[in-house]
Formats: structure tokens, sequence, C-alpha cells
């Protein structure tokens, strides 16, 4: 059998496929510090976990709405409008399996082949594979590096609005970079798109891990309700990785479109999970601060550490869990430094071209692991990668 021509458009997350080799080399003995994966390293709260095995017991193991069961479609419109200053209904809100149908579906909906979607690059490379793989064009906007700081390049992305531009998908807190688009840059956008039939997909899953800064959702703006889709969810704010819930707030006219999808592909999000979504939502929220603030205590440990290594300097990320150091004075590409660091230092980590071609001359490092076992792995990397650099300025 021949496949579809369209799947040979669809990408990966390599993030995944480096796993992969880590757990290779551990099956040979080799000790490796797993800095390549982005998911908290904590446990999921107990009372989340216990409201699941509580919802199991009572038979929350049936079908439900396919955008979701009521109570967390109004403990997420509550939450969004308590935390982002929306004025969502239950209505608003559709449920997914993970926030990644989120991006499917919506894309799916509205998007044409020839359509343009502006996203950031570096970014989540499951943008830039669903922009491809519905024969739609990928506009990439990179980042500007300005007083140690990472910012999206908003200037350029204004620039590319077209006739074609079908969509806007922006990140913020980003991943790979940690930049936090604030809310002057967001009025920018929402000035732009205004008045043209844009919709903008605001990928907010990391909206409660800032350090410094605010957090504004384009969605508050005035007339932008309308015109974006917020993503969010449980994965990263509450350790939930695995449990599979995400969420989109949506105008009213995409989310009987998005719940058709849902219908049409999963049916619905498993219920008993849902309730322990409730229960995230509306119970104490203790941890997710105490999770945050000991990503703060990593970040100031990992950022310096990169900085004080030679051929390295690394931007101070304001929130998500990431670095994203720029080697490029050390005479590697960005693939060629990440083997070195798996296979020489049992250090794994992404390449930067793993969040596309703008990140070449980059690393993605999660630091959601131990801070013991982030000062080992600084320690490895500093030793490798300043022997690279030697090498490489004495030839």
């Amino acid at each position: 059998m021949e496949f579809a021509a369209r799947m040979s458009r669809l990408g990966t997350e390599t993030a995944f496929e480096v796993l992969a080799r880590a757990r290779d080399l551990e099956r040979q003995g080799r000790d490796i510090i797993h800095l390549e994966i982005g998911e908290p390293d904590f446990d999921t709260p107990g009372n989340i976990v216990d409201a699941a095995v509580r919802a199991l017991r009572e038979g929350y193991t049936h079908y439900n709405p396919s955008a979701g069961v009521d109570e967390l479609r109004v403990a997420i419109a509550e939450d969004q409008n308590r935390r982002k200053g929306l004025n969502a209904s239950p209505d608003n809100v559709v449920v997914t399996a993970g926030g990644k149908p989120i991006m499917f579906y919506v894309m799916l909906a509205l998007l044409e082949a020839g359509d343009e979607v502006i996203y950031p690059n570096p970014g989540f490379p499951i943008y830039e594979s669903m922009i491809n793989f519905l024969n739609a064009r990928a506009i990439p906007i990179g980042f500007n590096e300005v007083g140690g700081r990472l910012s999206w390049d908003v200037d350029t992305a204004l620039e590319r609005i077209g006739p074609r531009t079908k969509m806007i998908v922006i990140n913020s807190p980003s991943n790979p970079v940690g930049a936090n688009i604030g809310r002057p840059d967001l009025e920018r956008v929402a000035e732009a798109v205004r008045g043209r039939n844009i919709l903008v997909l605001s990928d907010e899953i990391y909206s409660r891990m800032l350090y410094d800064d605010d957090f504004c959702s384009i969605a508050s703006l005035e007339g932008m309700a309308e015109k974006t889709c917020v993503l969010d969810g449980f994965s990263k704010t509450y350790a939930m990785t695995g449990w599979r819930l995400g969420y989109g707030v949506m105008p009213l006219w995409l989310a009987p479109q998005v719940t058709r999808l849902v219908t049409n592909s999963t049916s619905c999000t498993a219920t008993f999970v849902q309730m322990a979504g409730v229960e995230a939502l509306t119970g104490p929220q203790q941890s997710v601060t105490s999770m945050v603030n000991e990503f703060r205590r990593r970040r100031d440990l990992v950022i310096p550490g990169l900085n004080d290594t030679s051929g390295v300097t690394c931007a101070v990320p304001q929130g998500a869990f990431y670095a994203f150091p720029n080697i490029a004075r050390t005479g590697l590409s960005s693939r060629e430094a990440a083997d070195l660091l798996l296979y020489e230092a049992g250090v794994a980590v992404l390449a930067g071209t793993s969040f596309g071609s703008n990140g070449e001359g980059y690393l993605r490092l999660s630091y959601a692991n131990s801070y013991e076992n982030l000062e080992r792995a600084l320690g490895r990397m500093k030793e490798v990668l300043e022997h690279a650099a030697l090498s490489t300025t004495q030839t």
C-alpha cells in the first residue's frame, strides 16, 4: 500500500527520539542525565489522584458529551476568567485529550491549502507539522535577543501579515525559549488582526509558569475574544502529562465545529480524568506555587552555569522550564553539540533545530530535573563543550 501524500508532510517531536537513544545507552550501563523531555519531574498532587480514584469508584467510566462534562467546562471558564480576565462561558470551552488536539482541530476546521499561518520558529514542532500536513503555508517568525532576554520578533510577524494570512500562532511563555509576550506587543498583534479574517491560536499552556513578569492573554484584549482560541491544559501546571487533559477556550462560532471533530475522532475525553481536572482547578493550589518556585531556583542555577561555559551564552527565560543556550561559538552545529553531549557527556539535550530551522546554533535544555542532577549535568557539559571549542580554535 502507498501512503497518502500528506503523510510525507507530517513531522514529529525529536524529544522522544532522543529519549529512545538515551534509554538505549542506559541499557548499556551508561549514566545519562535527562534534560530532553519537557515535563515536570513532580508527581501529580495527591488530591487530584484521589479525585480520579473516587470518580472511578463512583462510576464515571462512561461516555460524556464530546465538548466535555459540564462540571469541568464550568471550572475551566471560571478559572480562565479569574486568572486571565476573560469573559468565557462553559459554551466557549471544548475539552480534549491533551492540548495537541486543540491545535489540530482548530487548524483542520479553518485552514485550506495555501492559507498562510504565522507561527514561532523556533517553536513547538507540532505547529509546523500540522500546518504542513494540511497543505497550508508556514510563515516562520524568529526571536530577538536583547539585554540577555529573548523575545518573539513581533515587528517581523506584523510585516508578514498578508491577504492569505488565516491564522497567527503565539506561544507565551514559550517553548523552547521561555519568552513571555508582554501586553504592549499583544496589543500590536490585536490591532493588526482586528478587521481581518484571522484567528489567533494562543498557546498558553505555560501561563502559570512565569517567574518575574505578569501574564497577559491576547483573548482578554478588546474585541479579541471573538478572534482567539486559547489553548491551555493540565499537563505542565499540575504535572499531569500522562493524564492527557487539555482544552480550548474559543468563540461560539468555532466551538461547535471543533466539537464535531472531537465526535468524529475520539468521541470524548475520559470522564474520570475530567473529574480529576475539576479537582485540580478548584482544589488547593499550593503544589503549583511550590513547583514554580523550585523551577525558579533551578533556572537560577542553570543559566549562570551555562554562561560560565566558554563558547556558550544563555538568555534568562521568563517562563516555562527551558534554557535555550547559544552554542554557535563552540564551532559545533546544534545537532553535533547535542550528539556530543549525549554520547560523550551522558547528558541528553535537544538540538535547537528540533524546534525549527531558526534554532540552529542553539540547544534546548529542560531543567525539570533535580537540582543535584542539574549541577552534575552542568559540570559534564562545561568540560565537553569547552574542549570542543578549544579544538575548533586550534584547527
